[in-house]
């Protein structure tokens, strides 16, 4: 019998004991006669499930769709961004952002697409003195794709490079928020929990995205991918899951996917030695390895407790053996990192702790709860996966005592936890929220699941009879109750948010906003008309980003910080900020062959909000020019900081450096190539 024929004769056959247990008669008003069930045409039934997928595919898709031309218009309303040059449009990119986009632009200068790709692969015009693979180093697979459709679309000839480039990214979050929506449908079995889904999506997306604030960051490339596939292994889980070899399947999903990003990631060796990988390769060998005996005898119980220790040894044991023959420098940084952050060790380290002091590193504020509690998102989450987990834990105790699952979950049963989609959902959010607590930048991972698992709970009608089976409710049969408060519930949530935050995000899109920023536009002007095509600049990594992009002219360093020697020149550069003599700071310029070097002021004067995480204080920490903690030995600098010394002209600084120009925030200075050690 096909699957919908099922469930409208599970729901006739509720109706109907319903209406034997509590004789009528049930009218909707005063002189209606008793209600009275009769099976519905074939035809009458196929074309109300039909126009309910109609509806829901509808609604997820104008919700992506919504939501795209939401971002586009806020990012024209803040930066102004058609009526402004393309140098201005490109200094709106900061950072490591500017860097994704500026080789963007460089496949679309290359004669060809094979020649930009070995260009990028053999790159050896950017950083001076250093030859990158910036393909493999920054995962630049977004811009190879997003060069070669615009090229082969014919879109060179309608559109500007970086409309194209910021539409594909724009385009991606509405099917982000499509495939949030579907995943939130398929668990509860209602579109309406989509709908809620996207609202709670938008209205927090101050914590859901960064999009607002950087474009072209990696996330929201991958992110949209993520939730695509969360949604296709949902709708997998929830439509053919039901014997332990379809399990099975999964994992090998798994493995396959991880030996495709090792090798199109240039046999990134942290996919390797990834504990996912030997997690399921452990699985998979206990499997082959499981009897077929008599469930819940005591052997068989016997069995799973030796089955789930072999398990866990295995994991462990394969993850060691991969990391003693395969080389894992990033796993080593983030050792280090956490040791650190969780106090288990000290550092003087400027690398380490300037990354510490970044906020997306820290743990996340009050604030955060705050925003998704008046939101009312975090305390329907809370109550929605406490159910959920609480009905896994007895299913899993269940299986324990040798019951099987279910075939089929009814909703009189009220067993939300025996439905391997839910308990695949738990696992993933408490861990996803494990991480989010120790790295506020990981909420941009958890919070949309945070969206989606709440709308599905209050709009799922076997959460709610969860809740009144474990209540042993009497007054009001549960099933009716689980029902209305499905539809109530949402609802009620949905008119409050409209209410509450719907007028605020018109207000966005009517704000007029202006990004203005003078002194970057007259400082890549100067460069461009006044530098020397082959001169090398040397400053902060998030300038020389900017640098890259705008000019095209080749710098000393990059913010990139998964390479060792990126990272000791980001190191050695930001040194300009320190106590050290002109001599000091004169060697290590030169040694990465810079011709300029721009001290910012920002940098010099900053004003630091967290105490200690200024640069110029990392950097005295750094080179124990102050106490790091008690023992420490405290060696006094004799010359001033260099960033102020340097602007006051007197020698040394004047033999060694040569200021050429400087407006409020930026001081450029040429290196000089024969030094004058006239005073």
């Amino acid at each position: 019998m096909p699957q919908y024929l099922k469930e409208l004769q599970n729901v006739i056959f509720f109706l109907r004991r319903y209406q034997r247990l509590n004789p009528g008669p049930y009218t909707w008003e005063a002189g209606v006669q008793p209600l009275e069930l009769h099976p519905l045409p074939f035809l009458d039934v196929l074309f109300q499930r039909f126009a309910k997928i109609f509806i829901g595919c509808l609604a997820a898709v104008s919700s992506g769709m919504m939501y795209a031309l939401y971002l586009s218009a806020f990012h024209e309303r803040k930066f102004w961004f058609s009526n402004r040059q393309e140098l201005e449009r490109e200094i709106t990119f900061q950072g490591d952002s500017a860097i994704y986009y500026s080789y963007y632009k460089d496949m679309l200068k290359a004669p060809s697409f094979e020649r930009g790709v070995y260009e990028l692969t053999h790159n050896n015009k950017t950083v001076s003195l250093k030859t990158i693979n910036a393909v493999q180093q920054m995962s630049l697979y977004p811009e190879l794709i997003a060069s070669i459709l615009y090229q082969a679309t014919g879109s060179n000839e309608i559109i500007e490079p970086v409309y194209f480039y910021i539409g594909i990214v724009f385009g991606l979050q509405g099917i982000y928020v499509t495939a949030l929506f579907v995943t939130s449908w398929l668990m509860s079995g209602t579109w309406l929990a989509g709908m809620l889904t996207v609202a709670w999506f938008i209205i927090n997306r101050v914590d859901t995205t960064r999009i607002e604030y950087s474009i072209p960051l990696r996330e929201n490339w991958a992110l949209p991918y993520f939730a695509c596939q969360v949604a296709a292994l949902t709708g997998y889980l929830k439509s053919n899951l039901n014997t332990y070899a379809e399990v099975h399947e999964v994992y090998k999903i798994y493995i396959f996917s991880l030996f495709l990003g090792y090798l199109l990631q240039f046999e990134n060796p942290a996919l390797l030695v990834s504990p996912l990988l030997s997690l399921i390769a452990a699985l998979m060998f206990a499997k082959c390895l499981q009897l077929n005996v008599k469930k819940g005898t005591f052997i068989a119980k016997t069995m799973k407790m030796i089955n789930f220790y072999l398990v866990c040894t295995l994991t462990v044991t394969l993850n060691i053996i991969m990391k003693m023959f395969v080389s894992h420098k990033e796993n080593g940084h983030m050792m280090k990192f956490l040791e650190v952050k969780f106090g288990l060790n000290m550092t003087k380290n400027f690398t380490m702790n300037w990354l510490l002091c970044q906020e997306s590193l820290q743990a996340p504020s009050q604030d955060f709860f705050l925003r998704l509690t008046q939101s009312s998102l975090l305390p329907f989450y809370i109550l929605v996966l406490i159910i959920c987990f609480i009905s896994v834990m007895q299913v899993i105790f269940r299986r324990i005592n040798g019951n099987s699952m279910k075939e089929t979950v009814k909703l009189e049963d009220g067993q939300i936890g025996e439905r391997p989609e839910i308990i695949y959902h738990v696992i993933h959010t408490i861990l996803l929220g494990s991480l989010a607590m120790v790295i506020e930048g990981l909420k941009y991972l958890w919070t949309p699941y945070v969206c989606m698992l709440a709308a599905f709970g209050v709009c799922s009608p076997e959460l709610w009879m969860t809740l009144f089976k474990w209540l042993r409710l009497k007054t009001v049969h549960p099933i009716l109750l689980a029902l209305i408060l499905s539809m109530a519930v949402p609802t009620i949530i949905g008119f409050s948010l409209w209410k509450e935050f719907f007028p605020r995000l018109m207000s966005e899109l009517l704000e007029l906003q202006e990004f203005y920023d003078p002194d970057t536009v007259e400082l890549m002007t100067w460069i461009k008309r006044q530098a020397p095509i082959a001169a090398v600049f040397a400053g902060s990594p998030q300038l020389m980003g900017v640098i890259k992009l705008c000019t095209g002219w080749m710098v000393t360093s990059l913010p990139l910080y998964n390479d060792d020697d990126l990272l000791k020149r980001n190191e050695n550069i930001y040194q300009i900020y320190s106590k050290r003599s002109a001599e000091d700071i004169y060697k290590i310029l030169t040694s990465y062959k810079a011709n300029y070097l721009i001290v910012e002021d920002a940098i010099c004067n900053e004003v630091g909000t967290m105490r200690g995480c200024r640069v110029k204080d990392l950097l005295d920490v750094a080179n124990g020019h102050v106490v790091c903690k008690e023992g420490d030995k405290l060696s006094y600098s004799k010359y001033g900081r260099f960033c102020h010394e340097v602007k006051i002209n007197y020698s040394p600084y004047v033999n060694y450096f040569t200021r050429v120009y400087w407006n409020r925030s930026y001081f450029v200075y040429k290196i000089n190539t024969v030094i004058s050690f006239q005073s």
